[in-house]
């Protein structure tokens, strides 16, 4: 049987064991040194943001920015139903409800025709997620949340050196979220960054992620000693975890350009397949450009996804389904609440199937795309 190709391979570029050897000689093992600096250094110089805070997870940027919305008992949040949990959990671990809308057929994204009809009086916020690395419609969002004066999060733990309309996805609303999990495209195994695009946002941000004190202005000879002043939590990785990362974000490039070579593989052998009404592609618009984080495609129906990747297991070769609505979850029914009917998300959750994506994949694609078409046919 040939090899077995996996869903996913967590790429190494070359410098990660240099890097950790050097902060362990260096005996800085706690979060915020050296190379958590350079990371953040290359966050901000690459999005263009007021700041950047590396966390332990895109989970606890999510958390740190429900803090930073001021998000209480009762207040809601609007988002996609299409998303991971971490999003739903940070607004439900503040007393908040989330309130889920449909996505666009076209993208998965949050639907933003849908949003203005889920506001009441309690919203405080809009989180958005950046689907398969391809920005959702920010500027329309954007506007609606000037309008009604609410706070814009993005979760774009997928969307790491993605664009929309030119800028940076991460970088457009008034907070943005990254992950570098280890399924990501730049990994540190686990990890992510908050970053503040709004600079009134950051004195405070930073307050949040050391525990809810000044301890940074005690470190900067600003204050005698530091203490306790506001919410907080344990969020900065080991330095560990940053000089591993330092040394992905170096070659954060070389790695996109390889994934979308593979994303654009996959993406010209099943043109025929659509033509025939047998699939349905990625839709990516003009006006974005995507950094080739996964590969799916929607079937004609539950049933069919489900033996395409049974039949592609039997063949060697993981392939994998995506979210459960967070509408239709037991604790979605208890903590949320869900704003008119969701049929593209119940589509998509029963039709999609993600293929193998991955660093230096190479002719292994061609393999994953004539199996399939195989099956298909």
């Amino acid at each position: 049987m040939p090899t077995p190709i996996p869903f996913n391979v967590p790429p190494l570029t070359g410098r990660e064991l240099e890097y950790v050897r050097d902060a362990i000689e260096r005996r800085e093992l706690a979060g915020n040194g050296r190379y958590t600096q350079l990371c953040t250094s290359w966050m901000k110089e690459r999005l263009g943001v007021a700041d950047a805070l590396l966390t332990q997870s895109c989970t606890a940027a999510l958390e740190m920015a429900a803090i930073l919305c001021g998000i209480g008992p009762s207040d809601e949040v609007v988002m996609p139903s299409f998303a991971f949990v971490s999003m739903a959990n940070a607004v439900v671990l503040r007393g908040g409800v989330p309130v889920f809308i449909d996505i666009r057929p076209d993208t998965l994204n949050i639907d933003e025709s849908k949003i203005e009809g889920a506001l009441s009086p309690r919203t405080k916020a809009i989180f958005v997620v950046h689907y398969a690395g391809i920005a959702c419609e920010l500027a329309t969002i954007g506007a609606i949340a000037r309008r009604h004066e609410l706070v814009v999060v993005e979760d774009a733990a997928q969307a790491l050196l993605s664009t929309y309309r030119g800028r940076p996805a991460g970088s457009l609303g008034d907070l943005g979220c990254f992950s570098f999990h280890a399924t990501k495209n730049v990994t540190s195994g686990e990890g992510g960054a908050l970053v503040i695009n709004r600079a009134d946002f950051a004195p405070r941000a930073r307050i949040v992620w050391e525990k809810g004190t000044d301890r940074q202005k005690f470190l900067d000879g600003e204050v005698e000693m530091y203490t306790w002043l506001d919410l907080g939590s344990s969020f900065l990785p080991s330095e560990l975890t940053a000089a591993f990362l330092a040394a992905q974000l170096e070659q954060a490039e070389t790695v996109t350009r390889d994934r979308l070579a593979t994303w654009s593989y996959y993406h010209a052998a099943f043109e025929e397949l659509e033509r025939r009404g047998v699939v349905t592609r990625p839709v990516v618009p003009a006006h974005t450009t995507h950094n080739g984080h996964l590969y799916y495609l929607l079937l004609g129906s539950e049933a069919l996804r489900d033996r395409l990747i049974a039949d592609l297991n039997a063949a060697g070769i993981t392939a994998s389904f995506h979210y459960v609505p967070l509408h239709s979850s037991p604790a979605g029914r208890r903590y949320g609440r869900t704003c008119g009917a969701l049929p593209v998300t119940e589509h998509a959750a029963r039709q999609l199937v993600r293929l193998p994506l991955w660093y230096q994949m190479g002719d292994r694609a061609k393999r994953v795309a004539d199996a399939l078409i195989a099956l298909l046919s």
